[in-house]
């Protein structure tokens, strides 16, 4: 019969079950309770590592009845574009990390088919997406729908997210925090759509989506099978790919050719045949 918990420790255990929840964490196993030292040991040192030993093993040590965790909104819910919507309504006007305090406006949830079959994910909003609203509008946004217009698709066709769903402060690389906090509302998008494919555009959205710390160049040209945690188990997952971000082709032009390297790869994959070339 296992012992009541103190209710100082349960209160805490239960906080930090809610906090894993938020982290997209939601899978948790018991472990074996093993001897408890004796309580006549006098060794403050011994009694102390024992503590800590306890604390460190509380998140993953759950009693069946210590904590009701509602499943997510969008978890009943058939309509890809009901989940979207429960979905942004759980995410709320987001104070969860540092972002909001550093100048967004507003955040920038994501756009486009809620069925597609193609969903394409950037770093994170830029001056003109934070003023709009909306991912990819401005001048990289620009360029991207010129790549899914040369596939034979258009932007309404396909979905469009970010890792983190907040402007940085001066367009900066999103710190690991701020992408680990926001990831698992991107998670549970890509989840609610159930793309056939995810192209991960530039080296942040790789590395976060992928969890994965290799090159650009060593991710590119290549297939990953992909699929959140919780997802539908009738969805079989998407295929992933890497490319690089429109803001980097802006600088670099001369890397466009490699780029449609990549979506044509995509393209091979979902049966799109490019639009052809009329005479002028």
């Amino acid at each position: 019969m296992p012992h009541p918990l103190d209710p100082d420790l349960r209160r805490a255990l239960a906080e930090r079950v809610l906090y894993c929840r938020e982290m997209g964490i939601y899978d948790f196993y018991r472990r074996e309770a093993t001897a408890e030292p004796s309580s006549s040991t006098s060794q403050p040192e011994l009694r102390e590592e024992m503590a800590a030993r306890k604390s460190a093993v509380a998140p993953v040590i759950v009693e069946d009845s210590l904590v009701s965790i509602t499943p997510n909104p969008e978890q009943n819910a058939n309509d890809p574009s009901v989940a979207l919507r429960l979905i942004r309504e759980d995410l709320g006007e987001c104070t969860r990390c540092q972002l909001h305090q550093q100048g967004r406006q507003q955040i920038v949830f994501g756009v486009g088919n809620p069925r597609a079959e193609l969903m394409f994910v950037g770093e994170g909003p830029g001056a003109d997406e934070d003023a709009q609203g909306e991912p990819f509008v401005g001048r990289a946004g620009q360029l991207l729908n010129n790549m899914i217009k040369a596939m034979g698709l258009r932007r309404e066709n396909v979905y469009i997210a970010n890792i983190v769903k907040c402007r940085p402060p001066g367009n900066r690389t999103p710190e690991p925090d701020e992408c680990g906090t926001c990831s698992p509302f991107l998670m549970r998008q890509i989840a609610a759509i159930k793309p056939k494919v995810v192209v991960a555009l530039g080296a942040t959205a790789a590395k976060n989506l992928l969890t994965m710390n290799s090159s650009l160049g060593d991710l590119r040209g290549r297939w990953f099978d992909f699929k959140p945690r919780g997802s539908d188990a009738s969805w079989p997952g998407a295929r992933l790919a890497v490319t690089y971000h429109p803001a980097y082709l802006l600088r670099d032009p001369r890397q466009k050719g490699e780029a449609w390297k990549d979506l044509q790869m995509v393209m091979k994959f979902l049966g799109i045949e490019p639009p052809k070339k009329t005479a002028d």
